[in-house]
């Protein structure tokens, strides 16, 4: 296997296009603290720098754990019998060294961060691996996600400003709500497979009908989050602008998925999602620009 092979391998197996998810949350969450705290838009490129890495490096540790962990009930799944591991193209030994040199990139940031960047850091490292254990305890596997890909807006305040601000704990409560009702969607399309073998799920504990039902509720809670971080962090109208279209994508995503109809999860879970978090992004952009040019 040439080195260019092994790379793309290893980039399908973490599914580094997902990082797209919670990255622009965690710059949203940087941008909005500097203008808060600092009183300018941009925090400075080392920050910037650091944050990305960090999120880089947590993304891949926690996607590399989790296929690792995961790969015998992978490889049961008729869905993800072709991912990386059960089909022998990465090893076990290779997925633990890929999360193991992710942690340390995520360590080595958090240290050029802040010392509370650096003390929360093994308590994140925790939530990272133990996740694709929660599922087979308790279907509120779905908030641990969540909880943990929203320490990644958190964090980016974090970075900024060396402590928890009203403005984190929302952006944090924003990715909570968001990332459940997503992860339960998605995982409409494993139900029967996790009632056959035991996988907890509020799809497969409620039925399909009323995990939407329960997504469309956590998606309503992210949007009045949304608004409640505007208000917040003193938003100018470009933030609410986006925060209106995020709301339509949030929408669209529950129109296009169904009970009888599960054909577009792929579509609602990643294309939608994608949008929304580069709408937020682009909504703080312009925000914060609007205020340091007013």
């Amino acid at each position: 296997m040439t080195a260019k092979t092994r790379f793309k391998t290893l980039y399908d197996l973490v599914k580094f296009e997902h990082t797209v998810f919670a990255l622009p949350f965690a710059y949203a969450g940087m941008l909005l603290a500097s203008m808060q705290a600092l009183g300018r838009p941009w925090p400075g490129l080392g920050v910037a720098l650091w944050v990305t890495l960090a999120m880089v490096g947590a993304r891949t540790a926690a996607m590399a754990a989790n296929r690792l962990i995961d790969a015998r009930i992978d490889a049961l799944n008729p869905r993800t019998a072709n991912r990386e591991i059960p089909k022998g193209k990465v090893t076990p030994r290779q997925a633990t060294w890929l999360t193991i040199a992710s942690l340390a990139v995520l360590a080595f940031s958090a240290w050029q961060l802040n010392p509370l960047c650096l003390a929360l850091m093994p308590i994140a490292v925790v939530f990272l691996i133990a996740y694709p254990y929660t599922k087979r305890f308790t279907w509120l596997c779905h908030v641990w996600l969540g909880v943990t890909d929203g320490a990644a807006a958190a964090g980016g305040w974090i970075a900024v400003t060396g402590r928890f601000d009203s403005g984190a704990w929302l952006l944090w409560l924003v990715v909570i709500v968001w990332m459940v009702g997503l992860d339960v969607i998605y995982a409409t399309q494993d139900v029967d497979f996790d009632r056959r073998h035991g996988i907890k799920s509020i799809p497969a504990r409620f039925g399909v009908p009323s995990a939407l039902g329960i997504a469309r509720i956590s998606h309503l809670l992210t949007f009045l989050a949304l608004v409640a971080v505007g208000v917040a962090t003193a938003a100018a109208w470009p933030y609410f602008l986006a925060t209106l279209v995020m709301g339509g994508i949030l929408a669209y995503e529950h129109a296009i998925v169904n009970p009888k109809d599960l054909t577009r999860v792929n579509v609602a879970f990643f294309d939608a999602n994608m949008w929304l978090s580069l709408t937020m992004l682009v909504g703080v952009v312009a925000d914060v620009a609007w205020r340091a040019l007013t």
